[in-house]
């Protein structure tokens, strides 16, 4: 393994988890019988739009990263 990848390697390991808040509010809005809870939904709305937000930030950071990455094993 080359020095660029073993520093690749361990500075992704040093990336936090991430914990997103649309994975408790899905569990939160789910009920028993595995229908949504459309009462909490409305509730939740705020909180439903600013967990969406965060994870399309996420999702935009991960891709970023990835590109990054390939950029650094193509060169």
């Amino acid at each position: 393994m080359s020095v660029d990848n073993e520093l690749i390697i361990r500075a992704l390991k040093q990336v936090p988890e991430a914990r997103l808040r649309i994975i408790d509010l899905a569990w939160q809005l789910v009920m028993e019988d595995g229908s949504l809870n459309v009462k909490l939904v409305a509730f939740l709305v705020k909180d439903l739009e600013e967990a969406i937000a965060e994870v399309r930030g996420y999702a935009a950071a991960t891709k970023e990263a990835v590109r990054c990455l390939r950029r650094m094993a193509l060169s």
